[in-house]
């Protein structure tokens, strides 16, 4: 379990992470994956993903929360209170990294701002999320991640042409926003490594929806036309889209005039290659639904492993458009070590791979609480002290055995 050594990158890096739902927690799981000695603080009520269900992992949590919260030791406090946010500042001493995303002025109501915190802690990387920033028009307000599918117009180019707008079916600006929120923390690391001081790293998840949206919003400075949606098929190249075979859905994507040829020729269509329709991808754009027309009549009689073998085999970027338990099933995802188990705890991999110093998975999530002790010991908090801050309900404490709480130390 937590006892389990870690290994990785980052083995010298403390996060305190007082993050919830989404954005914050995946990226302090993605350091802790890495080796940093990640220590999650919920409230006294729990992580709100913690009930997002069903599913339910056993009587604790959610399987929503269960993606999000590995690999790092859980204390419950209560940082409303004036013992808890001292308890907070005890801890920030010695960390390297906090990931927050309270709403805005919550760190300055308690004492620890922007100015404040680099003053006390010149060391601390303070990682800050929010849903557009502090300040200006929208500054402070509430954001989730479809809300700013929505303003950021990711969700009006996701759908069918003649369909409405949608949502995009993962949490993307979370995702995304987690990936540059752990990118701005290695780089604050970095500098301070040179520096010996510490910065804030201030992510919005309205930034970062607008930074993915690559094409559409080049088109859209080249040309003043808003992007029309277009389903499955890319906007800039074609073929680039999903074909029924005989047994479900195909997606072929060929890039560039060389793999169109190839494609043709694989497909026994020889004379597309020499069609003048089809000769360049702007030729091809120009004549999408005639050539959709012809691929899905040449695909249409072949089975979606036969096509995938022989595009392959012809250089021809393609494969079968999976749900999601056949993806995790593929051997080349296994192979990749992109399904782990770790005591009857399942998820997906790590992504990122690194030849000498390779993250690992050592533990699944942990009960509210179940690490409250022995974080508190290592931060000076003895018994005696310990049991008074448990009494007052600063501090709860799971029994890790059951992931049950002492509801009685939350002043319930």
């Amino acid at each position: 379990m937590t006892d389990t050594p870690r290994t990785g990158a980052l083995t010298d890096i403390r996060v305190v992470d007082l993050s919830r739902v989404l954005a914050g927690p995946l990226c302090g799981q993605m350091l802790a994956d890495h080796g940093a000695d990640v220590i999650k603080v919920e409230p006294p009520g729990g992580d709100e993903t913690r009930g997002w269900g069903p599913p339910f992992v056993g009587d604790d949590h959610s399987a929503y929360f269960d993606g999000l919260n590995r690999n790092k030791r859980n204390i419950s406090i209560d940082l409303r209170s004036q013992e808890g946010q001292s308890l907070l500042g005890r801890m920030l001493e010695d960390a390297d990294v906090v990931i927050e995303n309270f709403k805005a002025g919550t760190l300055e109501k308690w004492g620890l701002g922007d100015e404040v915190l680099a003053e006390r802690f010149p060391r601390l990387i303070h990682c800050r999320i929010t849903g557009y920033g502090v300040d200006g028009p929208l500054g402070g307000a509430p954001g989730y991640d479809a809300v700013l599918q929505g303003l950021s117009g990711l969700m009006s180019i996701n759908g069918e042409p003649d369909g409405a707008a949608m949502r995009i079916g993962i949490p993307l600006v979370d995702i995304v926003t987690s990936l540059n929120a752990m990118n701005g923390i290695l780089m604050a690391l970095h500098v301070r490594a040179t520096t010996g001081r510490g910065q804030l790293v201030d992510l919005a998840l309205l930034d970062n929806a607008v930074s993915i949206l690559h094409p559409h919003a080049a088109k859209w400075f080249a040309t003043g036309e808003p992007p029309e949606r277009t389903g499955v098929a890319h906007p800039t190249i074609c073929p680039y889209e999903t074909f029924t075979c005989s047994d479900g859905p195909f997606f072929i994507g060929a890039g560039n005039d060389r793999q169109f040829r190839s494609l043709a020729v694989a497909l026994g269509a020889h004379a597309l290659v020499d069609d003048p329709r089809f000769l360049t991808n702007a030729s091809r754009l120009g004549h999408a639904a005639e050539l959709r027309a012809i691929l899905g009549g040449l695909v249409g009689g072949i089975r979606r492993d036969d096509l995938a073998d022989r595009l392959r085999a012809a250089g021809v970027p393609s494969g079968a458009v999976n749900h999601v338990g056949e993806a995790l099933s593929m051997p080349q995802v296994l192979h990749r070590e992109m399904v782990v188990e770790r005591d009857g705890y399942r998820s997906v991999g790590i992504p990122i791979k690194l030849s000498e110093t390779p993250g690992s998975v050592r533990f699944g999530p942990r009960p509210r609480g179940a690490d409250t002790d022995s974080v508190l010991a290592e931060f000076g908090v003895d018994g005696a002290e310990a049991d008074e801050l448990r009494r007052a309900g600063v501090v709860s404490a799971s029994d890790p055995a059951t992931g049950t709480t002492d509801l009685g130390t939350l002043g319930q």
